[in-house]
């Protein structure tokens, strides 16, 4: 049975703009095209015409950026998702768009398809007295960033019930192993494998030569307290959900990260595996190459 499925178009990029008349006429072909979406209209856009049971795939054109806001937006169709890359890298697309327009017929055919599982983090905001000021769902990373003007920030930590260490510096970051290779990278932690179902807490410019980061259980509880802030006009010092949900935070609020109770399916190019994907794209332990003075294609 063709699959219904709803596109998800990023129109900032050119080059997603370019292959949506290609991957919508593959879809009107091989499978059954329920809607076409500008990625700048989400959440909103995915409203009550589109449920679990009349919709089959969601294909995103874009980056990876555009690729974590669709998949926030379509967490409760509970639906595989199929990004195909048309940013600069496109860590966290399934496909390039000359694979998917060889499996189209397959893919969009209601054959079996190769997905993998990706668990959600679930973020909130409380203050001193308990009272919850805001809450989100993240995919890759829960931040808490000092924000302008920039100057060092207290924080505390608990892991599972259990006071840890106070640290000063620029921040934390919570990453799922999704969010291994993305901000929590950037700042020297560690790339955790698809499949373990474990976060990570690297601290941002630590004002500490000891605080190294940490992977543990998803399922332990993580606090992270606000003890020192800065505060600037309507910004300041933050929480944010994968780079793009923004909570702005006061002294005492403390962040609540769970492992969270959903899962996002994405869909995966059976001839590339995850190994080829971080080598390639991430350039994962490539040796250094060259001498000082030569030219680089020697």
């Amino acid at each position: 049975m063709p699959r219904s499925t709803l596109l998800i178009v990023n129109h900032a990029k050119p080059q997603a703009v370019e292959a949506a008349g290609e991957v919508r006429a593959l879809i009107e072909q091989h499978g059954q095209l329920l809607a076409e979406i500008r990625s700048d209209e989400l959440p909103g856009a995915i409203d009550d015409r589109f449920t679990h049971d009349n919709t089959g795939l969601v294909i995103v054109l874009g980056g990876d950026g555009t690729i974590l806001s669709a998949a926030r937006a379509c967490l409760a169709l509970d639906v595989p998702l199929l990004g195909i890359n048309t940013g600069k890298i496109g860590f966290m697309a399934g496909y390039e768009l000359a694979p998917f327009r060889e499996q189209a017929a397959h893919i969009l055919s209601g054959a079996d398809l190769r997905t993998h599982a990706h668990r959600t983090i679930e973020c909130e905001v409380v203050d001193a007295q308990g009272n919850t000021k805001s809450s989100g769902i993240a995919l890759n990373e829960c931040v808490v960033t000092a924000g302008p003007p920039y100057r060092m920030i207290t924080l505390d930590l608990c892991i599972d019930s259990e006071p840890g260490p106070t640290v000063s510096g620029d921040g934390l970051i919570v990453s799922t192993p999704t969010g291994s290779t993305a901000y929590n990278i950037s700042a020297g932690g560690p790339i955790v494998a698809p499949g373990v179902d474990a976060l990570a807490i690297t601290p941002i410019a630590a004002h500490s030569l000891s605080f190294r980061p940490i992977v543990l259980s998803a399922d332990v509880p993580i606090d992270i307290t606000v003890r020192s802030i800065n505060a600037h006009d309507c910004s300041g010092t933050t929480m944010l959900l994968d780079g793009q949900g923004q909570h702005l935070l006061a002294e005492g609020d403390t962040v609540r990260v769970r492992g969270g109770s959903r899962s996002v399916r994405f869909v995966a190019d059976p001839g590339v595996s995850y190994w080829r994907t971080l080598l390639t794209k991430m350039h994962w332990a490539t040796p250094p190459s060259g001498r000082l003075g030569e030219s680089p294609d020697r």
